[in-house]
């Protein structure tokens, strides 16, 4: 299905995911690294965004330094579909600029904004719940794709569900950002609540219009964009997500179920989701063995890497990196990586 309607797609691309690391990083972003399928993250994403309105119409969000690499891992990508940030400062400056230039180019268009890194299936149903998505959008909501949990996750923000307003189409009553195990629970068993999957649709101008009444952190410099361009802009707002500055904030929003499954692929472990284990649970990318070992994630790019005896590990070989943590572990990557550079490495 390609919406019919004047339609653009956003994907934001920035971002280093240093959860993946040392495979990820700062000039090898996860969404290159194929972590859902055998593809890089970014061509299945391009492929999805695609087929929602034709390359023509699709906008790509990354630093500079990306552009290159991106283009690399999507052979149908290039650097015309490139809307390129002077500075990063989150995704709420990111996609009020992406609306203005919308808005400036096809006045009264929908935008659709995707993340990079997400692994998402089949192609067929995330189209269909996009559509009812635009639907809700075109008459004036700004609008959130929610997904039914099926764990107890505390690092994604939830959506609770309010009153119904069509097929599988309801009012967010409001947003709460990665809760406590507990809540988590909670949630899970009593329902009301979906995982807030980062995908949005809306009217470029209702996004502006939202961000001029909502988000101080960003409206003061909105003129900017038309009297100096991006980079006054980007220096002059705050870093700010979208979900903070606008979402959590909005009385108009609606939140439409998906009938997808969706993973935003957060850390080593979301690889038991997106990829087939052996026999032992183990799941084991390149050049890699495991003997009387199970429940292991093992990313080989070269060399050999072999497992013995062990269970419930991370082993990452990755450049001149080898990584082996608990799976416990493995979402509390980032915080390594930022001690590793206090460190000088």
């Amino acid at each position: 299905m390609t919406l019919t309607q004047s339609c653009f797609v956003v994907v934001l691309a920035g971002g280093e995911g240093s959860r993946f690391w040392p495979a990820s990083r700062p000039e090898r972003p996860k969404q290159l690294l194929p972590l859902g399928s055998d593809r890089p993250l970014i061509e299945d994403t391009l492929v999805r965004a695609d087929a929602l309105v034709g390359p023509e119409r699709v906008r790509v969000i990354a630093s500079a330094p990306l552009v290159r690499p991106l283009c690399a891992a999507a052979p149908d990508l290039d650097a015309t579909r490139f809307l390129v940030e002077p500075t990063a400062r989150n995704t709420g400056p990111a996609l009020t600029w992406a609306a203005f230039e919308i808005e400036r180019a096809s006045p009264g268009a929908l935008m659709i904004s995707l993340h990079a890194d997400h692994v998402i299936q089949p192609l067929d149903e995330f189209l269909e719940t996009i559509g009812r998505a635009a639907e809700a959008a075109e008459r004036g909501s700004l609008v959130c794709i929610g997904v039914e949990p099926d764990r107890p996750e505390t690092g994604y923000g939830y959506v609770e569900v309010g009153e119904s307003t069509g097929d599988r189409t309801s009012r967010a009553l409001r947003f709460v950002e990665k809760p406590d195990r507990a809540t988590a629970e909670e949630y899970l068993s009593k329902g009301g609540f979906l995982w807030n999957s980062g995908i949005f649709v809306w009217r470029a101008a209702d996004l502006l219009a939202a961000v001029r009444d909502l988000a101080p952190e960003i409206s003061g410099a909105l003129p900017l964009l038309e009297s100096r361009g991006p980079e006054a802009f980007f220096a002059a707002v705050e870093a700010v997500s979208i979900d903070v500055s606008v979402m959590e904030r909005s009385p108009s929003v609606e939140v439409v179920r998906a009938s997808f499954s969706w993973d935003d692929v957060g850390s080593w472990n979301a690889l038991a989701r997106t990829r087939e284990a052996d026999e032992h649970g183990n799941i084991i990318l390149g050049p890699a063995t495991a003997f009387e070992a199970s429940n292991n994630i093992v990313w080989a790019e070269e060399g050999d890497v072999v497992l013995f005896g062990v269970d419930d590990l991370v082993v990452v070989r990755s450049g001149n990196r080898t990584l082996v943590t608990r799976r416990s572990s493995a979402p509390d990557l980032k915080r390594l990586v930022e001690r590793l550079r206090e460190g000088g490495e």
